[in-house]
């Protein structure tokens, strides 16, 4: 049998794998070193881009001793990243703004305390932030934006409304998100999608080609008249709150529902050739207005008496209708949020939970309900 014979490398090229070798075992060590480094800290919450700038500015065990934290988190991720905030990021909320460390930096640039940074992030998106940047610095901060739905754009208007008006703040910050700082019918803000919790007023307006969806068909049974349509989701609740009321003995009935745009025109038009401009103007909304338009508002009446208001039957819908997602919509207690005058007959399916709420909760408005926990403009 053939012996193999051995290969042995002549004495300098042995050295020079004894080198390579030492000089890989080295970088491998200096690898994992470093893998384990960046181990510690994503632990904590970090993002590899994070960690490998931590440790590459030798600022692990400051991050350390600081923990979990987004904001120095995204610190260490932006280009935008000083060292001498570092503390100051730490002690700043995180929000999702693009811009969020460049904006930090120039908020604290201008004077901004930590707590003054936190209260503008957390009122106005990335480009408002941006925008609020660039005016004179503010003093008194918490004077509006305490009120946690104030938002950061509005902040002049606030001052304007409160000074003009002699409101307080929480007032003044309602007032203006609601636009009531504007002339009613100008400026108007236009809702273009069909939702359950749209809010259509004097400063909220639809198009004249708006259709709600999945308008339907009202059988007498639940109308006082042929050829009325609403919304089907809207329709079912009335229909059940209907026969849950007739069960105790009251009738209810729906008096108007969806109107056109062309409808309200026509409407104006007739009330405007009987009863004048005022009582137009006072008890009518302008075309585009108007939330007979949306399909979720109705007027509702009694079989047994003509005048609603003094029914046994708007005593029970009083009690009633938010079980089943209606809220009576202009009171006289709110008229001058609403901007309408006092209608009792005047329902609006908002759904269950909306509806609960606001019953459970003094019977806030609508315009109070949207503006606190639906504006997302």
């Amino acid at each position: 049998m053939r012996k193999i014979k051995s290969i042995k490398l002549k004495e300098p090229y042995l050295g020079i794998t004894k080198v390579i070798g030492v000089i890989f075992c080295i970088f491998l060590g200096l690898f994992l070193f470093y893998c384990k480094q960046v181990s510690d800290l994503t632990k904590l919450g970090y993002s590899k881009e994070a960690s490998h700038n931590i440790l590459f500015s030798f600022q692990k065990d400051y991050v350390l001793s600081v923990g979990e934290n987004k904001t120095l988190n995204k610190a260490f991720e932006s280009e935008d990243f000083n060292e001498k905030y570092m503390d100051n990021y730490t002690k700043i909320n995180y929000v999702p703004h693009e811009h969020l460390i460049s904006n930090i930096n120039k908020l604290l640039k201008k004077g901004y305390s930590n707590n003054d940074i936190n209260i503008i992030l957390s009122h106005g998106s990335d480009d408002a932030v941006i925008r609020f940047i660039k005016r004179d610095k503010v003093k008194y901060l918490e004077e509006f934006f305490s009120v946690d739905y104030a938002k950061l754009d509005n902040y002049d208007r606030y001052v304007k409304y409160s000074d003009e008006m002699g409101e307080d703040e929480e007032e003044s910050v309602l007032a203006v998100n609601l636009d009531m700082d504007k002339e009613d019918y100008k400026d108007s803000y236009l809702v273009d999608k069909f939702s359950f919790d749209m809010l259509v007023n004097k400063h909220r307006s639809l198009s004249k080609d708006f259709t709600p969806d999945n308008l339907v068909k009202i059988s007498l049974d639940d109308a006082s008249e042929s050829g009325m349509k609403c919304n089907k989701t809207a329709l079912e609740a009335f229909t059940k709150m209907r026969k849950d009321a007739e069960k105790e003995g009251y009738e209810i009935i729906i008096n108007s529902a969806y109107r056109s745009y062309q409808e309200q025109v026509d409407l104006s038009n007739l009330y405007l050739k009987y009863y004048g401009q005022n009582y137009v103007d006072k008890y009518l909304a302008k075309p585009g207005y108007s939330e007979h338009q949306t399909g979720l508002g109705f007027d509702i009446g009694s079989r047994k008496v003509n005048v609603f208001a003094n029914s046994k039957e708007y005593v029970w819908m009083q009690e009633n209708a938010y079980k089943y997602g209606f809220i009576q919509r202009f009171t006289k207690r709110d008229e001058d949020i609403t901007g309408f005058n006092s209608e009792p007959w005047h329902y609006r399916y908002v759904g269950v939970e909306i509806a609960k709420y606001i019953y459970e909760h003094n019977n806030m408005s609508f315009e109070e309900y949207w503006a606190i926990y639906l504006d997302k403009r």
